[in-house]
């Protein structure tokens, strides 16, 4: 009987060694958090368009891009939370995830009632890697029609020294 004390434990050990790996912890995903270091902080908008969208008759002004370190799945893929900090139409903080490759950082997570946005796009500005130069990215599956060539772009500067990724839990 002293022996059926330690099964349980041991079965249930070797269930979980043998579980499939989580998005977080793939061999690509240590790649993209190899790629994503860099990007990780709090980016403040330093210069940036104010957007109105005829249709919503809103303005939109960003103010901060904070780059988070903690990981989330969304789907089979492994992503980084984040924040957006709007001031206008409304003082607003959305919740977001993000994701870096060597050219470019890449925000995902707009809610649908603000406004027909995919994201947004940004990659390095100037000689060191202080500085991001970005773009809305806009979703016409949601109906709005922007103009062709109708960008909103923006510079931003990091507020702090480069984060730590976290590791996946």
């Amino acid at each position: 009987m002293r022996g059926w004390s330690f099964a349980g434990p041991a079965l249930a050990v070797s269930l979980l060694a043998c579980s499939p790996a989580g998005p977080c912890r793939t061999s690509e995903f240590r790649r993209v958090r190899s790629f994503s270091r860099p990007y990780a902080g709090h980016w403040v908008v330093t210069r940036g368009d104010t957007l109105t969208m005829p249709e919503m008759g809103d303005r939109f002004r960003l103010t901060d891009i904070v780059l988070d370190t903690d990981t989330v799945a969304v789907g089979r893929e492994c992503h980084y939370g984040g924040r957006l900090v709007f001031t206008v139409p409304r003082a607003e903080t959305l919740a977001v995830t993000w994701f870096g490759v060597p050219e470019h950082v890449t925000i995902f997570g707009w809610p649908v009632d603000l406004g027909p946005f995919g994201g947004i796009s940004a990659s390095w500005w100037g000689s060191g890697r202080d500085s991001l130069h970005g773009a809305v990215l806009f979703d016409e599956q949601l109906g709005v029609r922007v103009r062709p060539g109708a960008t909103a772009q923006f510079v931003a500067g990091r507020r702090s020294g480069p984060a730590r990724l976290s590791l996946p839990r």
